[in-house]
């Protein structure tokens, strides 16, 4: 229904599109009057038809044209025209269009039987996602929804049987003129790695995002890493929160200029219950009463022994024994903190203090609609159904949840932290049951507000955490990281001293023909650490019983091995090794012709080599100056080490 446009499209075609929107009575707005990466990150933004778009040709995609929308490997034709990533066709014979998934499930990362994802690395285990095994092709929830990697994303390429490593997508303008030279199709981009500054054209297939759990964990970093892949990962961590910095100041200016108040929302004083539910309330004869006098300093005050308090109880003004001067009588005089709703730099709309809160002190209660389980779950599949993420649903007991979406106040707008200043607590207030925020330790004026939500997951999908406290875990409903406590020193009488063990690794953590982690099998020969995927080594299953890894067994003739290289298993007896391993000129380990730079044609330190697509090399990363990766080439000495 746009004016002049002037398309025509098959009903369950078009449909297919996530941008598509039907006009009451008057039919439809077709997907390419809308930008399709906005559209996946906020269905119902205001921008989505704002601005210049281009176009894709062949399909009905269109882009902002800007970087920070625009898919990478686009192919510009004008300024309002583009052949998108989604008409990539892989060349037979090219390593690097060869199609690759990871050995572990992206939502608890075991490994096991995986479901694949057909256009991009991602697996999962069937259970995981909680559905039935498909029949045929299978695609995860990004693909089907046309998410593609962008311009200075970092993500995870696989190249060759190096380990997955570090990368940004780099703007191909930008890219020295040899590398732009090099033959590459529609829906490839170029990627900058880091720790050893190679480039690379890659594409979707063989590359998966960055997040910000990989950016926070030092888990990658065993002491087995090598030099080169350790600056990797710390050079890919400041990148990465370099441009969420920028990312997130450029979406707090977009937001500030399109969403000036909060969203609307009903306020209430009091709990409302909602179909079934019952607010509870007791007769004055079952309220405890407390042993406070009305002429103590602070009777019923935070710092008093009164007995309904230290249980949790709230006193009544016609039982308790103060009286009027009663100080326990927060939630039904609702002595709250006085605060502001403010809009934070990540996380939307928070709330925090306009004076000095006490450790203890209480600030608020959590108010809302009070509802059993069953409306919860029929309101969380109505939001999910309307891309609605932002819930306010609170625990009350067993039976109860108070929801302070529709309706509630202040305390709504409370954000998560994995080192919160707040608390919620569970008081009994005239018999019935109410959750009040209180604070944890003494809080200055104009702090933000937090408190932990122990979030439970009713989804497979894990809600990334953006607290930014020291101990984050990363995303929501996972415990926070805890310091463990140093172990005090102890001293023991001096003796002889005895010589020191030498420590060595029993098994290593990596596959050592693909480098990628997941279920492995080991090698029990005696003194081999190594280990590998049953696939990387063509196995139908796991072998049972005393099983020995090829590498002891000579590639030629299948005698015992006596010489390896230092990187893949290839092995060879004393009477095949001649020719076939060579000493490396970089570091002097054995390596076979495969890996060696410096095997049968040698190259001089610096010499570059001509690339050629038939060449068996190709695929593999190259540098700036035109040289190949340390696999094609020895560098001079001020050169880096390739990934």
């Amino acid at each position: 229904m746009i004016p002049v446009c002037g398309k025509f499209y098959h009903g369950e075609c078009i449909a297919a599109f996530g941008p598509t929107a039907p006009i009451a009575n008057r039919g439809f707005r077709c997907s390419i009057h809308a930008c399709l990466t906005c559209y996946i990150s906020n269905p119902n933004a205001s921008n989505l038809s704002k601005g210049r778009l281009v176009r894709c040709v062949r399909c009905p995609v269109a882009y902002h044209a800007s970087d920070q929308c625009m898919a990478a490997g686009s192919r510009i034709l004008s300024s309002n025209s583009i052949v998108c990533p989604n008409h990539f066709t892989p060349r037979k014979g090219v390593k690097n269009h060869e199609h690759v998934n990871v050995s572990w499930c992206f939502v608890c990362t075991e490994g096991g039987s995986l479901l694949c994802c057909e256009s991009c690395p991602a697996a999962f285990h069937r259970e995981c996602l909680n559905i039935e095994m498909p029949k045929g092709s299978w695609f995860c929830n990004d693909c089907k929804s046309g998410k593609k990697p962008r311009i200075k994303d970092i993500l995870w390429v696989k190249v060759g049987r190096y380990r997955w490593w570090p990368a940004e997508v780099s703007q191909p303008q930008s890219i020295p003129e040899n590398i732009q030279k090099m033959r590459h199709d529609v829906g490839e981009f170029p990627v900058h790695f880091f720790g050893s500054n190679d480039y690379l054209w890659t594409y979707q297939a063989r590359v998966f995002p960055y997040m910000d759990v990989d950016a926070n964990s030092r888990d990658k970093m065993g002491k087995g890493v090598d030099a080169t892949y350790k600056k990797a990962l710390e050079e890919a961590a400041v990148r990465f929160r370099e441009l969420q910095a920028e990312k997130e100041l450029r979406q707090l200016q977009e937001d500030r200029k399109n969403d000036r108040k909060p969203p609307p929302y009903k306020h209430i004083k009091v709990n409302r219950p909602i179909g079934k539910v019952q607010i509870f309330t007791a007769d004055l004869s079952e309220i405890p009463r407390c042993n406070c006098k009305s002429s103590d300093e602070s009777p019923c005050g935070m710092d008093s022994e009164c007995i309904n308090r230290m249980l949790l109880y709230e006193c009544h003004p016609q039982v308790c024994p103060a009286g009027e001067k009663c100080l326990n009588q927060a939630f039904t005089k609702r002595e709250y903190s006085s605060v502001e709703i403010f809009r934070t730099l990540s996380r939307g709309w928070g709330l925090r203090c306009s004076h000095d809160i006490k450790k203890g002190q209480f600030v608020s209660e959590y108010v809302g609609e009070v509802i059993d389980e069953e409306e919860c779950r029929s309101r969380i599949r109505d939001a999910q159904d309307n891309d609605i993420g932002n819930f306010y649903m609170l625990t009350l007991d067993k039976d109860r949840i108070i929801d302070a979406g529709p309706k509630g106040n202040e305390a709504r707008f409370m954000n998560h932290s994995c080192r919160p200043n707040c608390e919620t607590q569970k008081w009994t207030v005239s018999g019935d049951t109410r959750v009040g925020l209180f604070a944890l330790e003494d809080v200055p004026a104009n702090t933000e507000l937090t408190f932990n939500y122990n979030l439970e997951c009713l989804g497979n999908g894990k809600t990334v955490c953006k607290c930014g406290a020291p101990n984050c875990s990363g995303f929501l409903g996972v415990r926070p990281k805890v310091k463990t406590a140093p172990v005090g020193r102890k001293y023991k009488r001096r003796g002889r001293r005895k010589s020191r063990a030498v420590l060595t690794k029993e098994r290593e953590d990596e596959c050592f023909s693909c480098g990628d982690g997941g279920q492995l099998v080991s090698c029990k020969k005696p003194g081999c650490p190594k280990v590998y995927h049953a696939d990387c080594l063509q196995l139908t299953k796991r072998p049972a019983g005393r099983w020995e890894c090829p590498r002891h067994q000579c590639d030629i003739c299948g005698k015992e091995a006596k010489s390896y290289c230092e990187m893949c298993p290839s092995s060879f007896c004393d009477q095949h090794k001649e020719g076939l391993l060579f000493k490396s000129k970089l570091d002097g380990k054995l390596c076979c012709n495969e890996h060696d730079p410096c095997g049968p044609n040698p190259l001089e330190p610096g010499e570059i080599r001509e690339y050629q697509p038939e060449d068996a090399t190709r695929g593999l990363p190259q540098h700036a100056d035109g040289s190949k990766s340390i696999s094609q080439i020895c560098r001079s000495p001020n050169q880096g080490t390739s990934a």
